[in-house]
């Protein structure tokens, strides 16, 4: 791969990061972050903005998580965003939807491009993860998926199939299946929060954690993360 092809993703990313991050700072009161009743405001702005055109804002969300997906870009801090902006049964599907398009892009990028690169790095590591999906690659990377990657990063997860040149329709519908338990749970939280500051007259940590929109999701991913471990010993 030339030197000027990944400068333009390098670029292409930190120009839509930086765009990111100066849309949301350029809109925040930073001297008022310690100040409860102004996230009260904010919430009571997006949940207005998010209304007032839900397709428009819909489409922009979902074109956003492809490439912020295609370019490396973490899930979890995407995942409760969309909660918040959308609710947790609109924006897991939003998320589910966009982010396994995106993790397919990516995974199509690297699998053409960074081939030779991905096995160099990764194919020692995940050796005895290889030739166990190579025995049925759908199930085995449906359940990689479910129980959130064996705590390998996200990027790392949707590169990780190069190693055994999965059918790019067995890892969209693979990552598609397998992702919605954890991004329920996250998109949940958001939810939750969104829900806690429409409520709350000030902040309170304690009355934060034990609000049911809050626990009940901390509860479903204790629940998550003791079937992964379970599934982990099974198969893994």
């Amino acid at each position: 791969m030339s030197k000027n092809f990944k400068f333009f993703l390098g670029f292409t990313y930190l120009l839509i990061l930086v765009t990111f991050l100066y849309l949301i700072f350029s809109n925040i009161q930073i001297n008022r972050l310690n100040d409860f009743s102004y996230y009260k405001e904010l919430q009571i702005y997006l949940d207005s903005f998010i209304d007032s055109n839900l397709l428009f804002n819909t489409i922009y969300f979902f074109v956003f998580a492809i490439i912020w997906v295609t370019l490396l870009g973490f899930g979890a801090p995407l995942l409760i965003i969309s909660g918040i902006l959308f609710g947790k049964w609109y924006g897991t599907f939003l998320c589910v939807l966009s982010m396994s398009l995106g993790a397919l892009a990516l995974y199509s990028i690297a699998n053409f491009f960074f081939k030779d690169f991905v096995k160099n790095i990764l194919e020692k590591k995940f050796k005895k993860y290889i030739q166990l999906f190579q025995k049925n690659e759908f199930y085995f990377f449906f359940i990689y998926r479910f129980v959130g990657g064996l705590g390998v990063p996200f990027f790392l997860q949707n590169v990780l199939p190069v190693l055994f040149d999965m059918k790019k329709i067995n890892y969209f519908f693979s990552s598609f299946f397998g992702f919605v338990p954890g991004f329920f749970v996250f998109n949940t939280v958001g939810a939750g929060l969104n829900s806690y500051i429409e409520k709350a007259d000030t902040f309170n940590f304690i009355e934060l954690v034990f609000t049911p929109e809050i626990y009940y999701p901390i509860l479903m991913f204790i629940c998550l993360m003791i079937l992964s471990l379970i599934i982990k010993k099974k198969f893994f």
